[in-house]
């Protein structure tokens, strides 16, 4: 039995989600309850908390919403949508590890887990172009995402 390309871009992407959620309750979590971290400014209002909270929000609903289409999609347009939606995670996860490098104290677990998910993000960038490449074979949605070759 082998596992295809849509069922490796659903691992990944869960890998990730996992790798995201650690590294907000690293550094994020004090943030919103107000305790001061080395990565962030204090907030200073509720307001600026709800901001960032809606911004996070959207930035693992993303994810979320690309594992369920591809397990429901096979469409060549998705395929194209969901490899752009991996290489701009993947920007923004290098423009995030240089930021962190930046710090004037770099908090070397946290760059550990932000090198972690960059390179997963390639992973994902690679498995995802080669799932786009794929010929189009339908829209049979009822085939079983796992084939065995005998």
């Amino acid at each position: 039995m082998t596992i295809n390309n849509q069922e490796k871009i659903i691992a990944l992407w869960t890998v990730f989600l996992f790798g995201m959620l650690f590294h907000t309750q690293l550094s994020l979590m004090p943030l919103f309850h107000g305790l001061p971290v080395i990565e962030s400014q204090r907030a200073t209002s509720l307001s600026d908390i709800s901001g960032i909270m809606w911004l996070m929000l959207g930035f693992f609903v993303l994810p979320m919403l690309a594992i369920i289409a591809t397990c429901f999609s096979h469409s060549k347009p998705y395929r194209v949508i969901h490899f752009g939606l991996t290489v701009f995670y993947s920007v923004m996860n290098l423009i995030h590890l240089v930021m962190d490098l930046l710090l004037p104290q770099v908090i070397w677990y946290q760059i550990t887990l932000m090198v972690l998910l960059f390179l997963i993000g390639l992973l994902l960038n690679f498995v995802a172009f080669q799932w786009m490449r794929q010929p189009f074979r339908g829209g049979n949605l009822q085939q079983p995402l796992t084939s065995s070759h005998t």
